[in-house]
């Protein structure tokens, strides 16, 4: 093209007339592909001095009018036939820069990411994550692009191909797998890919819930983090081997989850029956109550975080019947309703009935209102509505003297409580 083009294609597509009408036209071609046939294009709300321009431009009589059809295909054929550009699309090119077809752009890098998720290599249990309708967002938002997420897939086999470890810690199976002892930090994306993976695989064990942190999550995957924060408390558990010092019978003992997790005790608990409380201070009233002659007794401490997750886990999987006892709270009831799905726990004393005998037993000073969150029993639908009626909170301890009775009962071999 020469210059004498150039002003003449200035002078009849290029003036200040039109330049509305060309940044209308270039979004038109940003959303079709290069060399795709457009044929016509209707143009509406044009000012007088833009529809005498583009009469002037496509050889029209001109007129008053507010719109106009637009025969890209004849408006091309002219252009080339003038010599002023090869297309209308060429023509605002020349005069204003490439246009970049971005709805083309699009679907290619989505195509990308469809690749991407569909085949990428390595884990079973990363491919099986990837097919998830989540997967694709959060990877999105993760990688950024492609390239980057690729990267984080193939760092995220890494890892899970580690998995589960035996006790191992979180900065040495970032340092061994990844070369950087803070890659699988709480927030880095390739932590955030490997634990959104292993949720999915733990499904079946009922792990994803509200109260699950990171760090339970790791240690489900037998990654230590913080390893020596809340161990486990624990009163008369039967064990074959794997538990040294510090457990007396008739004593309450604790136990990390760097000891759950990296010598695991041998339990022997296949048939047994084992109680779970709430509180601490009812481990120590059953202590000093009946010392070695309490039935085994757990304390999940408030919401159970890893060491007390990996201990009833282990004691499930060990065939132990579970049951559980907690606040008469809202908060009691939230845990009381992971306990008895997670590991299967039947109630102990927790029923709408149960608490009703608490009421009418327990003296004003020992009872508190509840607060207006409300949350419903998974076990016994009546024991929300009951507490709902009253209005009223009963800590764990306010019935302790029931509870331990039942626990020396079970010691002594009764069969029911």
């Amino acid at each position: 093209m020469t210059d004498t083009s150039d002003a003449r294609l200035q002078r009849l597509l290029g003036t200040p007339a039109l330049a509305d009408v060309r940044q209308r036209l270039r979004r038109h071609f940003e959303r079709i592909d290069p060399g795709a046939h457009t044929g016509s294009l209707r143009l509406a709300g044009l000012d007088p001095a833009a529809h005498s321009a583009l009469c002037q431009l496509t050889g029209r009589p001109s007129r008053a009018a507010r719109s106009m059809i637009l025969d890209i295909t004849d408006l091309d054929a002219r252009l080339r036939a003038s010599g002023l550009a090869a297309s209308l699309r060429d023509a605002l090119e020349r005069l204003e820069g490439p246009i970049v077809a971005r709805t083309h752009l699009r679907r290619a890098l989505q195509a990308r990411w469809s690749t991407l998720a569909t085949t990428a290599d390595g884990d079973a249990r990363l491919r099986a994550w990837l097919r998830t309708p989540v997967a694709l967002t959060l990877l999105k938002r993760l990688g950024r692009e492609p390239d980057r997420a690729a990267h984080l897939l193939a760092d995220a086999t890494a890892v899970l191909r580690r998995l589960p470890a035996a006790g191992l810690t979180r900065s040495q199976l970032a340092a061994e797998t990844l070369g950087d002892a803070h890659a699988l930090d709480a927030g880095r994306p390739v932590a955030t890919l490997v634990l959104a993976v292993w949720r999915l695989h733990e499904v079946d064990h009922a792990t994803v819930d509200d109260h699950e942190r990171v760090r339970d999550v790791w240690a489900r995957a037998g990654v230590l983090v913080n390893e020596l924060a809340r161990p486990v408390l624990f009163l008369n558990l039967p064990w074959v081997a794997g538990i040294t010092g510090g457990c007396v019978p008739g004593e309450p003992a604790w136990l990390s989850l760097r000891q759950l997790l990296r010598s695991p005790p041998a339990w022997r608990v296949d048939g047994c029956r084992i109680f779970v409380c709430e509180n601490p201070n009812v481990v120590a009233i059953a202590a000093d109550r009946l010392g070695a002659a309490c039935a085994p007794l757990v304390c999940t401490d408030g919401m159970p975080a890893a060491a007390q997750r990996t201990l009833l886990d282990q004691l499930a999987a060990g065939g132990a019947r579970l049951h559980y006892h907690g606040d008469y709270d809202w908060a009691g009831i939230g845990i009381g309703n992971l306990v008895m799905r997670r590991w299967n726990a039947t109630p102990w004393r927790f029923g709408a009935a149960d608490y009703l005998l608490a009421v009418g037993r327990c003296s004003a000073a020992r009872r508190h209102d509840l607060d207006a969150a409300t949350v419903d029993a998974s076990w016994d639908p009546e024991l929300g509505r009951a507490m709902r009626a009253h209005g009223l909170a009963i800590a764990e301890e306010a019935v302790v003297e029931t509870l331990v009775d039942d626990l020396r009962a079970v010691a002594a071999g009764a069969s029911a409580v």
